[in-house]
């Protein structure tokens, strides 16, 4: 017990997970997810295929259940599950993942539509005939061999690779701290640059830049960027663009897009169905419907389009909205020297050519020792027949084989291999037309020991061996550029009012900031039923199209830039989404005017502050191209804030503030300034007095209406207001009675027919304006009646009356005409807090 006790060791768990994760990682690292920078191919590749040339499934041979491949290969060479070997050989016999295809397979190999292979009992496969590349000389000692994980085979360390497969094959993986990402170029001209950099080994990457034009992928398209792959030649890593390739066609009358060929790795299915996605949520006007019409003969997507469209519009959006324009990010992470390295191309056909060479001169040592051994063999036999019966004779004197062995080296000095080699000589060999086979043998091994002593002694020779294996294998399996490289990336850029499918909508704004178009189908269906937050009211009911604008300022001083398309579309009986859902609002931020726009002309609005500040602004300035966040409107002074922002359609304005002052003067005393600017002073404020209304108002109005806090109201005779200038005090609109001073809460200059609002938190009231009393400026008011409303709705029809404009009855008559509804909707803190209605 106290020697078990001894053997019990303290670790702290970062020690003891630091350690096993740092050796877990260096396994993943090296042999499971980077390639080699030599053969190009991961451990699980590259057993597959040791696996199935050893057992001599290859491209010669029949086919080979899948099955048995993979449980040969798990069983001797790797271990990690059936799924990862099949899963691997399955990628390596798809024509789309690779342009060469290393595994021949027979059966369902998966779709670029993302289908999975069927199970490996089901499918066969072989060796193709490329693969015989990587693997030839494999038995030549070319490359070293290690054991298997379980000490009873050998496997190759690497591939002998008559070509840069790194390049040629691209690679993807992901391991501990480092990824891979390699796409495959064009076995011609990846050979061509190797042979450029055997010849000049100090070339520049201009020289292999004019061969390797880029990548070369199965799928083919159109990569975009010359910048992004040299960078990633240079360096490693580089961003290209690749682009589907398209064209448009007319037949009969009738416009398509046809996609005949995709980036490299999307899904085809997945590409459809984004664009026929498009298509039914209307995002862009003018598809008719998407079909794919790919077939044995090759990869076609048609995309109907109508008549009139503008179809490159539609090209560029789909090229920015679905998988047609995809990037591809280089990051050439490779193992070199069972470490992970991020290569530029100079580096991977450097590292490439010193293995090749080291290949060839193994090869080479190889064969040298085997036609040495070879010719000392054949010279002992010609000088055997040339002593024939003296040899037979000391044969059949001796008395045995090992006997005859020891007198043929004693007796005429042969080595032990040579005498060897005469005792089991066959009778049929003694013939005087074998003695010539010998000699010719004896000839053609000199001059092959001669060539691989030079091979070996001279470097120029090894390389123009080298060369010309590459030359061969280029010439047999070398196919056309799939890929265009096109050497700028032109920016997409689309209009979005283009975009945009013009439709008429009924928009409403609330107070609290809720927002929802409506089609007119469902505003007419149920007009009278709207859902509204309690204690919430519209601010904006309008008909539109969604090609309008919606200015939402706030009371901070900022403006939302609202486009109608962007509202979501709901039932006109739903709530709709609050803004902050498309535009954040910042926190104690309210809307406090909504502002439909549909043409960017010479209008201009009035802004105006409670601390008495005022502006007059074009239109146009707030028109913007970003619109993401809140954008300034006016500046504001500290504790100011912006009560209401209107359209400048008439000449004159009233300022009316909270201890009774009222000030009307003309416009044009209020200079046009830009969207940020301050403004000016409108009126001149007392000690603690703020404004509480700017109404604008022309020969046509005739009264003020106005509330106060005592539940009182009147009208008064615009005329009864001299015109001013800004800034001064104005006229006392209410007498000052100091044992119960009257506090005005809002202002409106409205038509007799117009209704005011009453808000009692939570509760809606409305006052119809022509029951307000007509008094002078010194009068108190008379008390307000109101009347309770059922459905605020029912009385704020304002887009059907300004739309239908027909007789109505008395009744309909009194309901309001169509203005901001913040005219007729006010918001009393206060309103009879002590009392009970």
């Amino acid at each position: 017990m106290k020697d078990i006790i001894q053997r019990i060791n303290d670790y702290s768990l970062e020690e003891l997970m630091g350690e096993r994760f740092a050796r877990y990682s260096k396994y993943i690292i090296q042999d499971r997810a980077l390639p080699d920078v030599r053969d190009g191919l991961k451990p699980v590749q590259r057993r597959i295929l040791y696996g199935m040339y050893k057992e001599r499934n290859t491209y010669d041979k029949a086919y080979r259940k899948s099955a048995k491949t993979v449980g040969n290969i798990m069983g001797n060479y790797h271990p990690h599950g059936d799924s990862s070997i099949y899963d691997a050989m399955v990628r390596m016999s798809q024509w789309w993942k690779q342009n060469l295809i290393y595994i021949d397979m027979q059966g369902n190999n998966g779709s670029m539509d993302g289908d999975t292979a069927a199970a490996m009992r089901y499918t066969e496969a072989r060796l193709a005939k490329i693969s015989n590349e990587l693997l030839k000389d494999l038995e030549r000692d070319t490359v070293i061999m290690a054991p298997n994980f379980d000490d009873t085979e050998v496997e190759p360390t690497v591939l002998p690779a008559k070509f840069p497969n790194l390049l040629v094959g691209g690679s993807a993986g992901i391991s501990a701290g480092y990824a891979t990402n390699i796409p495959p170029h064009n076995l011609g001209e990846v050979i061509d640059a190797t042979i450029k950099r055997i010849d000049s080994p100090n070339c520049r990457l201009e020289s292999i830049l004019s061969i390797i034009k880029g990548p070369d992928f199965p799928t083919g398209g159109i990569a975009l960027g010359l910048d992004g792959i040299k960078s990633a030649f240079e360096t490693g890593k580089g961003r290209v663009v690749l682009r589907a390739k398209t064209e448009f066609k007319e037949v009969k009358g009738k416009q398509s897009l046809i996609i005949t060929e995709i980036p490299f790795d999307v899904i085809k299915s997945n590409l459809v169905k984004k664009i026929d996605e498009i298509r039914l949520d209307k995002k862009i006007d003018g598809i008719i419907e998407v079909r794919d019409e790919s077939d044995i003969d090759g990869l076609r997507i048609v995309v109907d389009l109508k008549k009139e469209v503008d179809k490159e519009l539609i090209l560029n959006y789909l090229l920015k909205n679905t998988d047609l324009q995809v990037n591809f990010n280089y990051n050439m992470v490779a193992i070199v020297n069972r470490t992970p390295k991020l290569l530029g191309i100079l580096e991977i056909l450097d590292a490439y050519i010193d293995f090749q060479k080291e290949v060839i001169i193994r090869r080479s040592e190889f064969d040298l020792a085997h036609a040495k051994d070879r010719h000392h063999i054949v010279s002992g036999l010609i000088k055997c027949l040339s002593i024939l019966d003296e040899v037979i004779a000391l044969i059949r004197s001796s008395k045995d084989k090992s006997n005859a062995i020891e007198n043929l080296v004693k007796e005429y000095d042969f080595s032990e291999a040579q005498a060897t080699a005469i005792v089991n000589l066959q009778l049929y060999r003694l013939t005087n037309t074998d003695i010539v086979l010998l000699e010719d043998e004896l000839k053609k091994l000199n001059f092959l020991i001669k060539g691989l002593e030079e091979i070996l002694a001279d470097e120029n020779k090894l390389k123009a061996l080298m060369k010309d294996e590459l030359r061969k294998i280029r010439n047999e399996y070398a196919t056309a550029r799939k890929t265009e490289i096109v050497e700028e990336v032109d920016e997409i850029k689309i209009d979005e009012q283009e975009m945009i499918v013009k439709e008429d909508v009924i928009v409403m704004v609330t107070k609290d900031g809720y927002v929802k178009k409506s089609s007119n189908r469902s505003y007419q269906a149920s007009k009278d039923v709207t859902a509204v937050k309690e204690g919430d009211y519209p601010l904006l009911i309008s008909k539109l199209t969604t090609l309008d604008i919606v200015l939402l300022f706030t009371n901070q001083g900022n403006y939302l830039y609202l486009p109608v398309y962007e509202i979501q579309t709901s039932l006109w009986k739903e709530l709709g989404k609050h803004v902050s859902n498309i535009i954040t609002l910042a926190q104690n931020e309210e809307i406090v005017a909504a502002i439909p726009v549909s043409k960017w002309d010479k209008t201009e609005l009035v802004l105006a502050t409670k601390l008495g500040m005022i502006k007059r602004t074009a239109l146009k300035d707030y028109r913007t191209s970003r619109y993401s966040r809140p954008i300034k409107a006016m500046n504001l002074k500290a504790k100011d804030e912006l009560l209401t922002a209107k359209v400048l359609n008439k000449n004159k304005i009233m300022i009316v503030t909270n201890k009774a002052y009222a000030l009307n003067f003309d416009y044009n005393e209020v200079s046009l300034v830009g969207a940020k600017a301050a403004g000016v002073k409108a009126i001149n404020l007392l000690k603690e007095d703020f404004v509480v209304a700017c109404e604008l108002f022309d020969s046509e109005d005739e009264y003020l209406s106005i509330i106060t806090d005592k539940k009182t109201g009147k009208r008064i005779k615009l005329n009864e207001f001299e015109p001013s200038s800004r800034a001064n005090r104005g006229l006392v609109v209410v007498r000052d009675v100091k044992s119960n001073p009257h506090k005005i809460i809002n202002a409106f200059i409205l038509e007799g027919n117009d209704f005011i609002g009453l808000k009692n938190n939570v509760d809606l009231d409305y006052l119809k304006n022509t029951e307000l009393s007509i008094a002078d400026r010194y009068s108190t008011g008379s008390s307000i009646t109101k009347k309770k409303i059922e459905d605020a709705f029912k009385v704020l029809k304002l887009v059907e009356e300004k739309e239908k404009e027909v007789e109505e009855t008395k009744v309909e008559k009194e309901k309001p005409s169509l203005k901001e509804i913040d005219d007729r909707l006010l918001t009393i803190d206060d309103f009879l807090k002590s009392k009970n209605n």
